[in-house]
């Protein structure tokens, strides 16, 4: 399935980035908006949304990092891990963060205005970086009366610092963590888990940890990727969203 270029209204300005929509389009579908990992809207990030409009989803992907200059797209998998993770994560500390959440902002409301799109129903999705700041949209979202109606986070790097927006966030959502993440320890993982389910008291969070599995295990990298987590992950996040988020009335 492939994507087709969208321009995304902004405060600094129109953002591009990626639309997917479902083949055999009849009646105004549900909207995903998927938010990058440090590596930008890679070949793999752009899977992954191609995966979910074949669910039934409209989904769009700003390219966060067209912001830079020189503007990034992707970055292509390198045999140098740690080189390719470095520079990942140089391009994260070059976006500021209030721009970022402001953009991811304006791609939900854009892509609420399409045409394709039922404006209730709409959800953010994001990966490592992507996680966190989709956490943060959401909480921002909320702040504005118009909560994203699902929040799915794999594994949000940011979200140790987000937690004092956790009350914001009420839709229902998904975390994925690994259990041998070393970027982000079991410890804080609990810590996480403790604010956003409210100790425990909110019914609509659901929260996966994945055995064995470090940091950003979904990425098909063979420095990254944990196959079992991966497949697991992938269809809690599916059995998630057809019951949070049905592509059919």
């Amino acid at each position: 399935m492939s994507a087709t270029t969208s321009q995304i209204p902004t405060d600094a300005g129109d953002l591009p980035g990626l639309l997917w929509l479902p083949d055999d389009l009849d009646q105004p579908v549900p909207g995903l908006v998927v938010l990058q990992e440090i590596f930008g809207l890679s070949a793999y990030m752009q899977e992954r949304c191609a995966d979910l409009a074949a669910l039934g989803y409209a989904v769009l992907a700003p390219q966060l990092f067209a912001r830079l200059d020189p503007p990034v797209v992707g970055l292509e998998d390198g045999d140098d891990a740690e080189a390719w993770l470095a520079e990942g994560m140089a391009l994260t500390e070059r976006l500021p963060w209030e721009r970022a959440e402001a953009d991811a902002l304006a791609s939900l409301n854009a892509l609420r205005a399409h045409g394709a799109v039922d404006s209730e129903r709409v959800g953010v999705l994001g990966f490592c970086y992507g996680g966190g700041l989709a956490f943060a949209a959401t909480a921002a979202a909320a702040d504005e009366g118009r909560a994203p109606s699902v929040l799915v986070s794999y594994y949000g790097s940011a979200l140790p610092t987000l937690l004092d927006r956790a009350p914001q966030v009420t839709a229902p959502s998904l975390h994925h963590f690994g259990t041998a993440d070393a970027f982000i320890p079991l410890e804080t993982v609990q810590q996480i888990r403790e604010a956003v389910t409210a100790g425990g008291t909110r019914d609509q969070v659901r929260f996966e940890l994945h055995e064995g599995a470090g940091h950003a295990f979904d990425n098909p990298h063979p420095f990254l990727h944990h196959g079992p987590a991966a497949a697991a992950a992938w269809q809690q996040t599916v059995d998630f969203l057809t019951e949070t988020l049905p592509t059919r009335s």
